[in-house]
């Protein structure tokens, strides 16, 4: 499955491709590449760190990951690339989906002149409760 989604999207599945692809993929969720090397480091799997990175931002630009700068010190990775919105909780670095739907904009603010819209990004950012 992985590896048809893989050549669907012109990537070549290498095995490490795969591999990264599966935890991907399982599920929709947001990892870090240090969350994803942990898991392929837990399974066995004998890769580099330069791998993990080079291998998600491929599948970022292709189309199968959204990347998400949320925190300064680190990005994650989407696997949902449908349209939606996140909430960020500060003290664990959790990202959970927000529904389109559960946002409403009024307007959009005139676009600087010679640009268009590439996306809207919006991130609410909470903290738990005591």
């Amino acid at each position: 499955m992985v590896s048809a989604m893989l050549r669907s999207h012109g990537i070549t599945p290498t095995a490490q491709r795969v591999r990264v692809g599966q935890i991907l993929f399982a599920r929709r969720q947001h990892l870090t590449a240090e969350q994803v090397l942990t898991q392929l480091r837990e399974e066995g799997a004998r890769v580099s760190k330069a791998t993990v990175y080079n291998t998600l931002n491929l599948f970022a630009s292709k189309g199968l990951l959204r990347e998400l700068n949320v925190d300064a010190t680190c990005s994650s990775f989407d696997s949902n690339t449908a349209p939606h919105f996140h909430f960020h909780v500060e003290d664990t670095g959790e990202l959970i989906d927000v529904a389109p739907d559960d946002i409403q904009f009024a307007r959009m603010p005139e676009l600087p002149p010679g640009t268009e819209a590439a996306g809207i990004e919006v991130v609410i950012r909470v903290r738990r409760l005591a």
